[in-house]
């Protein structure tokens, strides 16, 4: 364990940041914290523990002698002016994952990455681990069942990282997978994302192969066979390569596994790829197959992966944080095939600076294909906050080319489209990677 420090953190509201406060706080370091907004649940999660700002935005002041260390969120600017003081007192400053990597150093170090898929794997490995009674740490980027918080930061000899390709700070401006040097790592999909730092997907793909450039020696790689973009990044590695497909489901909800079925309660061909990916990194922790297996019968997912809002009698409705168009395209399929001919009503949300920006939208060309019927929406108040141009609700009909679209600009008028009695006999998913503007789902 480290010794007990004053810790201040700049930007600290984030999902990742402020479960990192908490852990620390927890751990017994003094901790202090600035940002400009937090939301909810972050704000009252930080009043909880005592730690909250007293009042939102930067304040030099903070930055004093007395600080041992800063850690720098993503949401900060380069210009901050407690960053600023900071540097000019110098103080060390680390990202969050600079942080993550120091504290790992001397643990055996497992990373999840990839396009999709990684937070659901990552929840997989936590869980059969927990079931295990193996003492580990851990980074995920969704709230998990049995598990208070998304970060913890022991001296557990074990740490599992869901490894984000984005950048790592305003400082640290490398995707935060290139910080954790795994021993075990995996690699799910690679699909172009996050437009505004990587312009190319020559630029995005080149990401994952300095990636597997980090491992250390004789680490392994754990890599989605079906996957050509992955196949080609690790066709020039040299460390071990452990391929994987998916599971072969058995009758309802279940898994097919040497001639035995296992229950589960996920759905979805892509959850059965992700069931196999965890399996086999929990096997290389030493955690059989068929253990593993018996262990996922109670895995519920994370949080907004695929998640089970309502069911009638008629139809289920489910909500994922779905976003760029792999994600879109697969969650889709999944629904739609695990439920064979009830017709599927398909939401989505456009909220990420890439779903919102016009030369990136043609991506999303025939994503939703396999919905009965596809809506999209988007809050123009979102496009004001990120600073970018209005969109065409015509334009986005076209770029999508679904047979039966409807697009809305007011999520409002959306609600009331999809909760016509027409759709009552349908599926609906819900995909977002925000919040459908405070949508009660339940009522749909």
């Amino acid at each position: 364990m480290m010794p007990k420090m004053n810790i201040h953190i700049i930007a600290m509201g984030g999902a990742a940041m402020h479960n990192i406060a908490l852990d620390l706080h927890a751990q017994g370091h003094h901790v202090t914290g600035s940002d400009d907004e937090i939301y909810e649940p972050s704000l009252s999660r930080l009043r909880l523990a005592g730690i909250c700002p007293d009042a939102m935005g930067w304040y030099p002041d903070k930055i004093t002698s007395e600080v041992d260390l800063i850690i720098l969120g993503m949401h900060a600017k380069a210009d901050n002016p407690e960053l600023i003081k900071a540097q000019d007192m110098g103080i060390e400053i680390l990202s969050y994952p600079a942080f993550i990597y120091r504290h790992s150093m001397d643990k055996m170090r497992v990373v999840i990455a990839g396009s999709h898929g990684k937070t659901t794997t990552t929840a997989m490995v936590l869980h059969a681990l927990k079931k295990e009674n193996i003492r580990f740490d851990y980074l995920v980027g969704a709230q998990l069942d049995g598990f208070d918080r998304m970060v913890s930061l022991t001296d557990a000899p074990l740490i599992v990282i869901e490894g984000d390709e984005y950048l790592s700070s305003p400082l640290d401006r490398v995707p935060k997978i290139h910080h954790y040097r795994p021993h075990i790592g995996v690699l799910t999909g690679i699909a172009w994302d996050h437009i505004n730092v990587f312009p190319t997907f020559e630029i995005y793909k080149q990401q994952f192969e300095i990636f597997m450039d980090t491992f250390e020696n004789d680490g392994t790689i754990i890599f989605n066979a079906d996957d050509q973009h992955v196949v080609d990044v690790l066709s020039h590695t040299t460390i071990n390569k452990v391929p994987y497909s998916q599971f072969k489901r058995g009758k309802g909800n279940s898994i097919l596994f040497d001639e035995v079925e296992y229950p589960i309660q996920v759905i979805g061909n892509h959850n059965l790829q992700n069931m196999q990916a965890a399996a086999y990194v929990c096997k290389e922790l030493g955690i059989g197959i068929e253990p593993f297996l018996h262990y996922m019968a109670d895995f519920k997912g994370a949080a907004k992966r695929l998640n089970l809002v309502t069911e009638n009698e008629q139809r289920r409705v489910y909500l994922d944080f779905a976003h760029a168009p792999s994600k879109v395209k697969a969650t889709t399929q999944a629904v739609k095939d695990w439920f064979g001919d009830q017709p599927l009503l398909a939401v989505l949300e456009l909220h990420t600076f890439s779903s919102l920006q016009q030369d990136f939208i043609p991506q999303y060309r025939d994503a939703l294909d396999l919905a009965d019927c596809a809506v999209v929406c988007y809050d123009p108040h979102t496009l004001a906050m990120k600073n970018m141009p209005p969109l065409s609700i015509e334009y986005l009909a076209e770029m999508f080319h679904h047979p039966n679209i409807h697009v809305f600009d007011s999520i409002d008028n959306m609600s009331q489209f999809i909760k016509q009695s027409t759709f009552a006999p349908y599926n609906v998913l819900m995909m977002t990677s925000g919040k459908f503007r405070g949508l009660d789902l339940n009522s749909i």
